[in-house]
């Protein structure tokens, strides 16, 4: 009888420490994500952070706030699930209204220590957690290494002179900037810097470089911040960040070699060689 129970135990664990546990938040970066894991048969269960609950019609989705550690670390163990892997936008909550359970309490002050960096570090503070719960965080791109992009320009466009200036000022910038603020993106035009991504994103940001004088000048970096995490906080562009740029009146587009996580590819790139923008990874 024991003998067994140790061999169906065994057997189950076996089966079941492929389950990756996928922590989702907003962006279509996870759906991306979900869809190759179908695609190979790797067991999941989802933890659906987001704000409007859009994986809730899939059977092994799990609708949690950030306050329910309890209830998040209950549902990886029961499924013996020691990996997981984050990926979309977890906002900052507002926490005096967060739902709280016991571990949720137990761990809060430390969520809200973090929060005062910024969403990046509320991230590291959860992965430390799960950490200390023997849960290990794997980089958001494992399993969909195809949207980051190698070095290269990816559109028919070249960055000219004035524009590897504007691009150098742009690195410069960000390079400079305290480890924990959140800016992943800064605008140059002329040399100048039109504005840097603050807490609103990357659209807000965009918005605010228009300018009514100069079209198609000027340039969109998006890297990562040097303290950055990058199992879980990747700069991601997609079909709106290039939209939006063109709106802003920007040239091209600079994002690091493999330190993001780029949708839409071929529509991006359709759309800057249309609109006489390029693509750069550095």
């Amino acid at each position: 009888m024991i003998l067994s129970q140790k061999i169906k135990k065994d057997l189950f664990a076996h089966h079941s420490h492929k389950m990756i546990g996928l922590i989702f938040g907003d962006t279509d970066f996870p759906k991306e994500i979900l869809k190759t894991i179908k695609k190979r048969k790797i067991t999941y269960l989802i933890i659906d952070l987001s704000k409007s609950k859009k994986f809730k019609k899939d059977k092994k989705s799990y609708p949690v706030s950030i306050g329910q550690f309890g209830k998040i670390l209950n549902i990886l163990k029961e499924n013996q699930c020691k990996k997981v892997l984050f990926a979309g936008k977890v906002n900052k909550p507002n926490f005096s209204k967060l739902k709280l359970d016991f571990k949720g309490i137990y761990y809060i002050p430390r969520i809200i220590r973090a929060s005062k960096l910024g969403d990046a570090a509320i991230l590291k503070e959860i992965i430390k957690i799960l950490g200390q719960n023997k849960i290990k965080t794997e980089n958001s791109l494992k399993f969909n290494p195809e949207l980051s992009l190698k070095k290269g320009n990816y559109s028919k466009i070249k960055p000219n002179k004035q524009d590897q200036l504007d691009i150098s000022k742009a690195i410069k910038t960000l390079n400079n900037l305290r480890q924990y603020n959140f800016s992943q993106g800064v605008v140059v035009r002329n040399k100048k810097i039109v504005s840097i991504e603050g807490k609103g994103g990357t659209k807000i940001m965009l918005e605010k470089s228009r300018s009514k004088k100069f079209r198609n000048h000027g340039v969109l970096v998006k890297f990562p911040k040097k303290k950055q995490d990058l199992r879980v906080d990747l700069p991601t562009i997609g079909l709106k960040t290039i939209q939006q740029s063109k709106s802003a009146g920007l040239k091209g587009i600079v994002i690091k070699n493999k330190q993001h996580v780029f949708l839409n590819q071929n529509k991006c790139i359709k759309f800057a060689n249309k609109n006489k923008m390029f693509i750069l990874v550095k």
